[in-house]
């Protein structure tokens, strides 16, 4: 099928290149044909919708000034997209190439957010409610850690209670808005400069999840003065005090990094992934992190009952039952 959808398209004599996958199960392929490059997404069966909203907020996206990938040709039935190639310079390799511009990059990509975010969202995007947040943080306990159900349901209400606090509207949020979903393009203006992918999934939510997201990556170590100087950015933007947004990144933190610690877990468990466990140790500190956060004391009980530290004996449980699948 990819065959006769890139020839449809023009691109029937490209050059096909493995590209590294994302933790999707979405394969991507280098096309090159001449000078001209191109992008083939290949999306598993049943990803129809996932395709056409795609399309649509990379609409939106551009709509605002923003870099989103132009959709050359899709065939949404058939899980077939082509797109705008962005090049090879996602922010950790721009930033290894050059280290002084990681502030740069970092600065971009929240002015990025704030264009996002003063703009009307599209219509159909539904709110990210707390109670849906709440449930997804609890996959932590099944995955991750110890399914007590009694325990996980108590976690659960304990959470959407403190996400219900959460203050500002919701806005839209690009929802998995990191370090490898962003792209350095420098010969674009402004927050146009940043290369915008992976954001299908897109809800309404804080103007701090994308933030939390961002400044507390999963995958990537950030300075915490370089952290510290941005937050106190995006307070000013919000016309809030420091101290008061802190609060509320602590409860995004320990949503977003519980639902990610299961995610990994699963990632590893049942797609062959165990390199996403190299990353928890680091996502554990996130979660740490959250839990010294005065109004979230007590929630740290529950975590600590239910999950137990990623240690190097713990992890190994999870790295001799998962079967790794070769990378493309």
């Amino acid at each position: 099928m990819p065959d006769a959808f890139l020839a449809a398209a023009g691109w029937g004599g490209a050059t096909r290149t493995p590209l590294a996958g994302d933790a999707s199960r979405r394969l991507y392929e280098r096309l090159t044909l001449g000078e001209a490059r191109a992008v083939l997404m290949i999306a598993p069966e049943g990803s129809a919708a996932d395709i056409r909203r795609f399309a649509d907020l990379a609409a939106h996206l551009r709509g605002l000034g923003l870099s989103a990938p132009n959709v050359l040709a899709d065939n949404a039935e058939a899980g077939l997209m082509l797109l705008e190639d962005f090049g090879d310079r996602l922010y950790p390799a721009a930033i290894a190439a050059e280290p002084a511009l990681e502030p740069r990059l970092y600065r971009a990509a929240i002015d990025c957010l704030f264009v996002l975010q003063r703009a009307a969202p599209p219509s159909g995007i539904t709110v990210f409610s707390a109670g849906e947040m709440a449930d997804q943080a609890s996959l932590a306990f099944t995955a991750y850690g110890r399914a007590d159900p009694g325990r996980q349901r108590g976690f659960a209400e304990a959470l959407e209670e403190a996400l219900e606090k959460v203050a500002g509207p919701p806005v839209l949020m690009l929802r998995d808005f990191h370090a490898e979903n962003l792209f350095w393009l420098p010969d674009r203006a402004g927050p146009a400069a940043v290369g915008l992918i992976d954001f299908q999934d897109a809800r309404l939510a804080s103007p701090l999840y994308d933030i939390v997201s961002l400044l507390w990556d999963a995958r990537r170590d950030l300075d915490i003065g370089l952290r510290s100087n941005l937050l106190k950015r995006v307070a000013d933007r919000l016309g809030r005090t420091f101290a008061d947004i802190s609060a509320d990144t602590a409860t995004l933190l320990l949503q977003r990094n519980l639902r990610i610690l299961g995610i990994f877990t699963r990632l590893a468990l049942q797609d062959g992934k165990p390199r996403y466990l190299d990353h928890v140790p680091r996502v554990w500190g996130y979660i740490e992190e959250a839990l010294a956060a005065p109004h979230l004391a007590p929630l740290a009980p529950l975590v600590r009952q239910g999950l137990p530290a990623p240690t190097e004996a713990y992890l190994a449980r999870f790295r001799s039952t998962c079967q790794p699948t070769p990378t493309p």
